[in-house]
């Protein structure tokens, strides 16, 4: 393929969706050095990809606040659009890789200019798009591998797969600075028992019960003499109050204490770091760091830790599971495939991590 100078990275999901581009941030820059790549993404996901040494510029696109607009006035809506559209074609970008599967996100890359438009043809919504990708969902392999078929249609090598995630020294040092403070004398496992943002209002979904956790960080400290930091965001704090609650051992609670680096540059510090299914998990993988995730209703080998290298998967082996596909959960009133998940499993795993 001919040598694009500049390319355009629309992905406005989740961190966990943000992280499946990295290799392909990688990639591009191996393939071509001195090429200069654009992100746009939601305020949410922002730090991960600002600090990120393969992106040279980052626009946020905040559905919510074009949306809050249109409601007050719909020329104010239009010139928002028409500001945010300019700002991208200022930069003359010569083709985009959009994995939004969104109509909006393509129509904008059109009226930027962008010549080559690239994007996953999802229910017929790429019709501003000119290379595209058909896709009817992530079934048969993982979402990353989904992602690499970008370059892999422009004939761009993948030497590289590993995700990867840029965290700063002030963040770094702050880790290890308040782990020397808090004067912990042995080995950290670290324990998200959220799972993120990406599921709202249905994130129990993808929740191992707060009971199991409790108990199992008691047998952490019993079996392996450890220290337990329970971790995740302001909206997990009560969850996480609960878990401590529950607990016989004192934990050091850091639920809502941290932003995106700074968890990710704990994590990193951790022996190891036990997740539910979501962007956390992400994030610890992507600093490097050792992980143990609990999955339910989605499938591992498409959502799961990437690669597998220095990380493990607890599931339960029941007939229904995974019940998510094709971006929609079934209907479920039991949730058995994460209460049929016993702490012994759980402990088994982590012995073999430790």
């Amino acid at each position: 393929m001919r040598q694009f100078k500049k390319i355009l990275i629309i992905n406005i999901f989740g961190i966990g969706d943000v992280l499946f581009t990295t290799p392909i941030l990688t990639n591009l820059k191996i393939y071509n050095k001195d090429v200069q790549i654009g992100y746009v993404c939601n305020r949410r996901t922002v730090s991960v990809i600002e600090q990120h040494p393969c992106v040279d510029q980052v626009f946020i696109y905040e559905r919510d606040e074009f949306n809050e607009v249109y409601k007050k006035s719909k020329i104010a809506f239009w010139r928002k659009i028409k500001a945010f559209v300019q700002e991208i074609k200022n930069e003359h970008y010569d083709v985009v890789f959009d994995f939004s599967m969104n109509t909006f996100t393509g129509f904008f890359a059109w009226m930027a200019g962008i010549a080559v438009r690239s994007g996953f043809d999802y229910k017929k919504r790429g019709i501003f798009l000119n290379k595209k990708i058909l896709l009817e969902g992530f079934d048969d392999k993982h979402v990353v591998e989904y992602y690499l078929d970008f370059l892999r249609k422009f004939n761009i090598p993948v030497k590289e797969t590993r995700l990867s995630l840029s965290i700063g020294e002030k963040d770094q040092q702050g880790a290890l600075d308040y782990i020397e403070n808090k004067n912990f004398k042995k080995p950290i496992i670290n324990i998200m028992p959220g799972g993120g943002a990406s599921w709202g209002k249905d994130a129990y979904y993808k929740r191992w019960p707060a009971e199991n956790f409790a108990k199992l960080a008691d047998k952490l400290i019993e079996k392996f003499s450890v220290d337990i930091i329970l971790m995740g965001s302001l909206q997990e704090k009560e969850l996480c109050q609960q878990v401590e609650s529950l607990m016989k051992g004192r934990p050091t609670v850091l639920c809502g204490k941290t932003n995106i680096m700074q968890l990710a540059a704990l994590s990193r510090i951790c022996a190891l770091n036990i997740v539910n299914d979501g962007g956390p998990l992400h994030i610890a993988v992507s600093a490097g760091s050792k992980t143990l995730s609990i999955f339910g209703p989605v499938n591992e080998y498409v959502y799961g830790p990437y690669s597998r290298e220095g990380h493990d998967v607890v599931t339960a082996d029941i007939a229904c599971r995974p019940c998510y596909r094709r971006f929609r959960r079934a209907s479920c009133t039991h949730i058995s495939c994460l209460k049929n998940i016993k702490i012994e499993d759980v402990l088994r795993k982590v012995e073999n991590l430790l």
